[in-house]
């Protein structure tokens, strides 16, 4: 599985691009001073490629980084950068692409999340994951399908149950709550546990009904994740059966969290959608 852009790398990067625009040099003549192609020195300052520990002095020297402190920092971020992450292990049933959300979504400190469809994966009970994987992937083994429902309980822990929770924001399309995953006890036990979660200081959920005719969001899911440092690595992240789009442009950023703002005024509030939520498990038992 390649590198991953994990969020330590990402802040690397954009600070040796400020660095190197602040010299005035293209990447093509940092690289000559480090002795990289051109294309390595663009993936490093976009967080695509990492430093290797042996190369860490030679690059900040080239970047001309001379105070201590700040020598300091960046080795510790390019150092962090090539880490090995809880989801190593199940590299062999992971695709580089879910690994690659899973980077982002370790390193953030909130996310806002619209789902249309399915409840989302942070707040999907065992049983209702099983028979997503089973929908959408009818071709895995028994073994396989138990490591990625392992995978979806560790990323639930290890941003839900670390010492500073990710906050998360989430507005459900009263479709996600209508559709009985894996049968009707399975949903309904699915849906107990959304109320459970929407007791969470850290959890908001709003749900957003029928009734409320056209809205917003009719093209579909997205999540705009949010990192601690700098506002200009935030992500919005759009994902289809075979491929995913993940959108860094100020523009996009704004674009969506106005998106995600116009949804949440249609929904209803908390307190409404607990009470919604709670109906449909009525009608499912």
């Amino acid at each position: 599985m390649p590198a991953l852009p994990t969020v330590r790398r990402r802040i690397l990067g954009a600070e040796l691009r400020q660095l190197r625009e602040g010299l005035g040099l293209t990447t093509s003549e940092m690289g000559e001073r480090i002795g990289w192609h051109q294309s390595k020195v663009s993936r490093v300052e976009s967080g695509r490629s990492g430093i290797r520990t042996h190369e860490i002095p030679s690059v900040l020297d080239a970047y001309e980084v001379a105070a201590a402190d700040a020598r300091t920092s960046l080795s510790a971020l390019a150092t962090e950068g090539r880490q090995r992450m809880w989801w190593t292990p199940y590299s062999d049933v992971i695709t580089p692409r879910y690994a690659s959300y899973i980077a982002l979504e370790a390193d953030a400190t909130s996310m806002r999340s619209f789902r249309d469809t399915l409840i989302p994966g942070l707040l999907q009970t065992p049983e209702y994951t099983r028979a997503v994987l089973g929908a959408l992937q009818p071709d895995l083994t028994p073994n396989a399908t138990d490591a990625l429902v392992s995978v979806r309980l560790a990323r639930q822990n290890a941003v839900l149950r670390r010492s500073d929770p990710l906050g998360l924001r989430v507005v459900l399309d009263e479709a996600a709550l209508r559709r009985a995953i894996g049968g009707a006890q399975t949903m309904a036990q699915q849906l107990r546990h959304l109320l459970e979660a929407s007791d969470e200081p850290r959890i908001a959920l709003q749900v957003l009904p029928f009734a409320a005719g056209a809205h917003a969001g009719m093209t579909g899911s997205f999540m705009i994740l949010q990192f601690p440092v700098r506002s200009d690595l935030d992500v919005v992240y759009t994902e289809s059966h075979t491929s995913s789009i993940q959108l860094e442009r100020k523009s996009d950023l704004t674009t969506y969290s106005q998106l995600f703002e116009n949804i949440c005024a249609t929904a209803l509030n908390a307190a409404s959608s607990r009470d919604l939520i709670a109906h449909v498990i009525k009608d499912l038992e």
